[in-house]
């Protein structure tokens, strides 16, 4: 009887050092590297057991054609940052980490390592841009 515990213990052993391996992974390579400009329109620390800090920055023109990129923040220097920004225009840069294994880390993939506020474009510009009516 001890040997089929000793061999049980040794099988989830090896499932358990497979799922930290997975998982050391997953954190450590980034699957794509990008950067988005837009309004930060939302950004909470959530969750009920593992508390992370998310947020969802609006893309695209106030006028339609609006699109919501959600983000996770890991650092929580970083999410002083960004927290101060809410409501501003802004550009992220992030890693996308594909394949997580569990939300405890970040409800996304997106995770943000830099921001910088971006001047909102002056009404005399938009309107050279957009054609008259």
């Amino acid at each position: 009887m001890s040997k089929i515990k000793s061999r049980l213990f040794i099988f989830v052993l090896i499932l358990v050092l497979l799922f930290a391996l997975f998982t050391w992974i997953t954190l450590s390579y980034s699957y794509s590297t990008g950067s988005r400009a837009g309004f930060l329109q939302k950004f909470s620390k959530r969750g009920w057991v593992c508390k992370t800090w998310e947020g969802e920055l609006v893309t695209g023109s106030m006028m339609g054609n609006q699109e919501k990129f959600s983000f996770s923040v890991r650092d929580e220097d970083l999410a002083n940052q960004v927290a101060s920004n809410i409501g501003k225009r802004v550009e992220i840069e992030y890693d996308q980490h594909v394949g997580v294994p569990t939300n405890c880390f970040a409800e996304t993939e997106y995770y943000v390592k830099k921001i910088k506020a971006v001047p909102d474009i002056p009404a005399e510009l938009l309107q050279k841009v957009q054609p008259n009516n």
